[in-house]
């Protein structure tokens, strides 16, 4: 295969991993507490390919080097619903799952039929002893910014609210996070809010542009690589004619 459509080939692999975390991240932009997938481009060269003969420079191909996770924060709003927490800042809800304890942004929670207050999923939310958060379904609740809760005057316990350092949780589906191994939970420097929810962080309107980009990128690289087996076929009938 010639240089032109190697080159365009592996462009057109980059593009479709592109497209695949960017139509993820539309799918996922009603979810409360997303974090965009982003991609980290590098070049690659093969230890087997040539120098080119004018420059001395060898080829090298583009390549998703890794997916990194944008954790900015996104938009803070209102529900009014006593159960919705977000957090202000740094910081992720504990949650019990059948999996282990994973991590959370979306404090989208309500309290299920044992008395846990729990995700949309079911999983148990964890206050700071390492137990299910227990609250008794139909009395006021209040919350206070460091995560201590009350439930009608009385102290019900103080939601489990964590830090990791960068590079320490990786994404479990679309809204949890789990640590890697050895990793340790640090105490969180942000604020939970009662009565709202953090949005997603993919902005629509970047992601439209976005799409739109790759999409023309693609089929100029599909181009190129016709270009390249037009060459390829031309000079095959030429050497034919040649050697006829």
């Amino acid at each position: 295969m010639d240089s032109i459509s190697v080159s365009a080939a592996s462009g057109m692999r980059t593009r479709m991993e592109s497209l695949e975390l960017l139509a993820n991240n539309l799918a996922n932009i009603e979810t409360g507490g997303y974090k965009a997938d982003r991609e980290f481009y590098s070049l690659y060269s093969s230890l087997d390919s040539s120098p080119d003969p004018q420059t001395g420079v060898g080829s090298t191909l583009p390549v998703i080097q890794r997916h990194w996770t944008d954790a900015a924060q996104g938009e803070l709003h209102v529900t009014s619903n006593p159960l919705d927490f977000a957090i202000d800042g740094d910081g992720l809800f504990a949650v019990q799952t059948p999996r282990g304890i994973r991590y959370t942004r979306n404090g989208n929670f309500r309290v299920d039929s044992n008395g846990n207050l729990s995700t949309l999923d079911k999983s148990a939310v964890l206050g700071t002893d390492g137990l299910p958060m227990k609250l008794e379904a139909g009395v006021p609740v209040e919350v206070q910014t460091d995560g201590t809760v009350t439930q009608g005057g009385l102290p019900a316990g103080k939601l489990q609210v964590v830090s990791f350092r960068d590079g320490e949780v990786n994404k479990e589906g679309a809204n949890y996070y789990v640590p890697v191994s050895g990793a340790r939970p640090l105490a969180a420097k942000g604020s939970v809010l009662q009565g709202k929810l953090e949005s997603s962080n993919v902005a629509a309107p970047e992601s439209a542009v976005r799409l739109v980009a790759i999409m023309r990128q693609f089929e100029m690289l599909q181009r190129a690589a016709g270009i390249g087996n037009e060459m390829n076929k031309s000079a095959i009938e030429e050497v034919g004619k040649v050697v006829g």
